[in-house]
């Protein structure tokens, strides 16, 4: 990792306690340890696709609940990436792809707006994926475009396996997060002049 486009993680709370750095010119290497081993598989998959190499130390009161060490590493991941965006010049500013994993396909819409928005519209069969409460991939998101001032859309277009959905909307964020996040110019992306 150089210091290009680059931010330190670090977010200590009485439930919480993470670490590490990103850097979003990467080739999608990951040292990512949390206590959750769904949540750690989700976030390499999202460090692959994206190319955004990450380490990343989680620790968290999973004693009491898994909620809030999920979604406290989606603020910290956001911001993470809010910050090594530096002044944003340059950057495409929009991103969307398709998210898929065998018979799950999601689409995910961004827009690295410095506005905070959600429309999350993925329904499960079942609501936990082993001992996951698959409701909390909303509480990441929700952090992450708290995090990142990002407006974000996923809708679940098909699937029907827990893992696979999810996997699907972790992919998606992944690839569009890419597309939003590339230099393609020196401008700022934006009438308004910020971002």
């Amino acid at each position: 990792m150089n210091n290009k486009r680059f931010a330190k993680i670090k977010r200590k709370t009485k439930e919480t306690c993470i670490t590490g750095k990103i850097f979003l010119d990467g080739e999608g290497n990951f040292k990512i340890k949390t206590p959750i081993p769904f949540l750690t598989h989700m976030l390499e998959q999202f460090s692959k696709h994206s190319r955004i190499d990450i380490k990343l130390d989680v620790t968290g009161d999973i004693d009491v609940d898994l909620h809030h060490t999920v979604e406290d590493t989606g603020i910290s991941l956001g911001q993470a990436i809010y910050d090594a965006l530096q002044d944003k010049k340059g950057i495409n500013r929009f991103g969307m792809a398709y998210g898929v994993l065998d018979e799950a396909l999601c689409r995910v819409v961004l827009d690295i707006s410095g506005r905070t928005y959600i429309s999350y519209n993925v329904d499960f069969l079942k609501k936990t994926k082993g001992e996951f409460d698959v409701g909390l991939i909303e509480e990441f998101l929700n952090g992450f475009v708290r995090g990142g001032k990002i407006t974000l859309h996923i809708d679940k277009i098909k699937g029907k396996n827990n893992h696979h959905i999810i996997e699907s909307v972790f992919k998606g964020l992944a690839l569009a997060l890419r597309q939003a996040i590339l230099k393609e110019g020196k401008n700022l992306p934006s009438t308004k002049g910020k971002i």
